[in-house]
């Protein structure tokens, strides 16, 4: 067998764009020989993924998957370059099966997920096939359990771009349930679940703000105390989970909504958007974006 070099592996790693190791692993298969480690990487699909992997992938979609007793949840984001590429069939299938085998083995984290085994060798391999057939850059961003003893986790996904776990503890839940605060968290974005679990920071700094405001309406002290109080009252009511108006029916708010169900309680809620928190690149003009890709950028 073949002594591989450093410098087999940086050249071909050049030429394809593959990583080291599969690189080092392709040359060891193939004698050295650097045209059939060429045709292995494309025929396991791994030529060029690598190269993709510094760009910007801000599209994507939030799938969920739960365990039959709905006691336990995952929520996962996964990420490519455009809204094309998230419906396409495959990168959905990924996106399904990743959240699922996270759900059925317990994994907690992205770097298990990746290096599980897929039908292609692991799910990293797999992800890594896609890039190149696609010709996208596709990563896994976030994932995040949630799990009850006695109770249900609720899923919402919208438009496969805001999903969202809620774990609602007690015997009295329902999965109906449970599925609503999911949808009302979705649409309403509440930073915290009871208005007491907001920071003193938080609200000396939001009073200062309002005494800010109020400073030049010259009106007397005792009022002005009165207009921040029902000002950071309402405040509060829109930050917190069980003070918003229920999304489905305004009269009533969350926390009376879960006050029909005894016993049962919101013990947490995760809310993940695709692409939040990433900084975007310039959009390119359209015939920029065909050139590029004709030269296969």
């Amino acid at each position: 067998m073949a002594t591989i070099s450093a410098q087999q592996v940086k050249e071909l790693r050049e030429r394809t764009g593959a990583g080291m190791m599969e690189c080092k692993t392709v040359l060891t298969e193939s004698n050295g020989d650097m045209e059939a480690a060429i045709d292995l990487l494309r025929k396991r699909g791994l030529a060029k993924a690598d190269k993709k992997a510094g760009r910007i992938a801000a599209e994507g979609l939030v799938v969920t998957a739960a365990s039959p007793d709905q006691k336990r949840a995952v929520l996962l984001e996964i990420n490519c370059e455009t809204d094309f590429v998230a419906k396409n069939e495959d990168f959905v299938r990924l996106a399904h099966d990743c959240a699922r085998l996270a759900a059925e083995q317990g994994i907690h984290d992205l770097e298990t997920l990746l290096a599980s085994p897929a039908a292609e060798g692991s799910m990293e391999e797999r992800r890594k096939v896609l890039v190149s057939k696609l010709g996208e850059n596709i990563g896994l961003r976030r994932l995040r359990h949630l799990q009850v003893n006695e109770g249900v986790v609720g899923a919402y996904v919208h438009g496969g771009r805001i999903g969202v776990l809620v774990a609602l503890t007690g015997a009295a839940a329902t999965p109906e349930l449970g599925r609503d605060v999911a949808m009302h968290v979705a649409a309403a974005r509440p930073e915290v679940i009871k208005a007491e679990e907001i920071s003193p920071e938080r609200l000396a700094k939001e009073k200062e703000i309002l005494l800010a405001q109020a400073a030049d309406s010259g009106k007397s002290v005792e009022i002005i105390e009165k207009m921040i109080s029902g000002r950071l009252s309402k405040l509060l009511n829109e930050i917190a989970l069980m003070g918003q108006p229920f999304v489905k029916d305004p009269d009533r708010s969350v926390g009376q909504l879960i006050q029909a169900f005894p016993g049962v309680d919101v013990a947490e809620f995760v809310r993940f958007e695709v692409g939040e928190g990433i900084e975007k690149a310039p959009a390119a003009d359209f015939a920029t974006e065909v050139m590029a890709q004709v030269r296969g950028a």
